[in-house]
């Protein structure tokens, strides 16, 4: 029986969206790529922010739609927002012939097989995955919590789960790959409902990691992009809130792994020597994503966050001081309830003093079980002015990231090569993560570059976000 996987969302989902190919590979299904030449098609759906949650119900129904008269004979949705909404989205979209939770991926081939021959499955209803304790833990049993993206495996005497073992397959030949160095999360931001159903924070086992990482190298990846939740609280469940900083030195040597990259910092926990460590160790890109979601302390704190532009731009201030050229990237929430005129321009003072690469702008809206969406309705400001805010810091963001590519004219870049069709070579420098923050284009790169070879060159121009870049000789 074939199966096609469908993957929205985050890095964090892809790696998710690998670990179920390799559970199902495992259990008999033939991967394809195409839908439409699938008996089962399998939807890992995203339930982050409402246009996510409306892009997941528009696909399941397109997959819905090759059940008439096609192959197809099962669509299934996976993923957070089916665990986020469970029972519920099930009644809602009776088109998608089930949906599947988290507890349900260590039997996926078992469930989609009893799927296809018609049996009744009962979605969950869905609860806060927030169970393990205490908060800030020295060590925490996980043994009893299904962790999506990290697979156990085949079990050690029925008990114990291999050290090591790999449950995933790749789905794509792309020369970076993501890793997933944890689940879960055990902030309580106050617009966020991810900690609720992704569960509390769960570090992987870094020997783990390292197996993975030479997995991967041994597909041809060359780039690692390391996610979770939140990596700068890797470690704190194992014992060693530091163990990231001495994890990265170990991942840069992997055989075949050119290039490694940290994504999801928080940075009220981004400490000195984590700084320092992205930033000076060789084979990490000096690359910061930094969640700083406002600047304003005011709002922030309603947010259930800390900072100002002070310590923000103190933080920025010691990145560039281990590394003058590294990449910043973050996103930004306008319109949260109560932000006033006043906290608005001081996002806006602090985007134009902070130089970042790239800045993402979302307008707030209400989440389903978060704690801002039951805040007063007199501190929240309508649709109209949240958009019109939202548009006034997106024009500002796209003038000052455009200033600092320029800026980076001049630079010496590495650029790992990503397409090579119809003689365009392109790729991403140090500073550019995947798929969001922007391309480097290689001028007349010499004979025999191919994908995934590392190329220095030199910046001769930059478009919005995008770079032109000469091969040095």
């Amino acid at each position: 029986m074939s199966v096609a996987m469908v993957t929205l969302g985050c890095a964090r989902n892809e790696v998710d969206s690998e670990e179920l190919a390799g559970r199902l590979g495992a259990g008999g299904f033939r991967l394809v790529s195409d839908p439409a030449d699938a008996d089962t098609v399998v939807v890992n759906t995203c339930g982050f922010v409402e246009q996510a949650k409306k892009d997941s119900v528009d696909t399941l129904l397109e997959a819905a739609d090759l059940k008439a008269g096609g192959r197809t004979q099962a669509v299934v949705a996976v993923g957070c927002m089916a665990e986020r909404y469970g029972k519920e989205l099930a009644d809602s979209l009776p088109e998608a012939d089930a949906v599947l939770g988290f507890d349900d991926y260590p039997d996926i081939a078992a469930k989609l097989r009893a799927i296809v021959a018609g049996e009744a499955h009962h979605p969950h209803t869905p609860h806060d995955r927030r169970l393990l304790l205490p908060i800030s833990p020295v060590d925490r049993d996980a043994s009893a919590v299904s962790v999506p993206g990290v697979s156990t495996g085949p079990t050690a005497g029925g008990v114990d789960p291999v050290p090591g073992f790999v449950g995933r397959t790749r789905l794509d030949d792309a020369p970076w790959a993501p890793l997933k160095l944890a689940s879960g999360c055990d902030r309580r931001c106050t617009f966020c409902a991810i900690p609720s159903f992704r569960g509390s924070f769960v570090s992987r086992r870094p020997s783990d990691v390292l197996h993975e990482a030479q997995w991967l190298a041994a597909q041809g990846v060359k780039e690692l992009f390391l996610v979770s939740e939140n990596s700068t609280s890797y470690g704190k469940d194992l014992g060693d809130l530091r163990l990231l900083e001495t994890l990265l030195p170990e991942l840069a040597a992997v055989d075949g792994i050119e290039r490694v990259r940290v994504s999801y910092l928080q940075p009220a926990e981004t400490r000195p020597g984590l700084v320092a460590a992205i930033a000076t160790t060789p084979g990490v890109a000096p690359y910061f994503d930094l969640s700083f979601q406002h600047a304003s302390h005011g709002v922030l704190r309603r947010m259930r966050r800390f900072g100002d532009p002070e310590s923000f731009l103190g933080l920025l201030e010691q990145v560039r001081r281990h590394a003058p050229a590294a990449g910043v990237r973050s996103n930004v929430i306008v319109g949260f309830p109560g932000e006033t005129d006043d906290d608005l321009q001081t996002l806006c003072d602090f985007l134009v003093a902070a130089r970042l690469d790239v800045t993402g702008v979302f307008g707030y809206s209400d989440e389903d079980g978060t704690e801002a969406a039951g805040f007063p309705e007199e501190t929240k400001l309508d649709e109209d002015e949240i958009r019109a805010r939202v548009e006034h810091v997106s024009e500002l963001v796209e003038e000052l990231t455009a200033q600092r590519a320029e800026e980076r004219i001049g630079e010496t870049v590495e650029v790992l090569v990503e397409e090579t069709e119809d003689g365009a070579y392109v790729g991403r420098a140090a500073h550019q993560g995947p798929e969001v923050d922007g391309t480097t284009t290689l001028e007349q790169p010499p004979a025999g570059v191919r994908r995934g070879d590392l190329v220095r060159a030199t910046v001769v121009a930059a478009d919005g976000t995008d770079l032109v870049a000469r091969v040095d000789t």
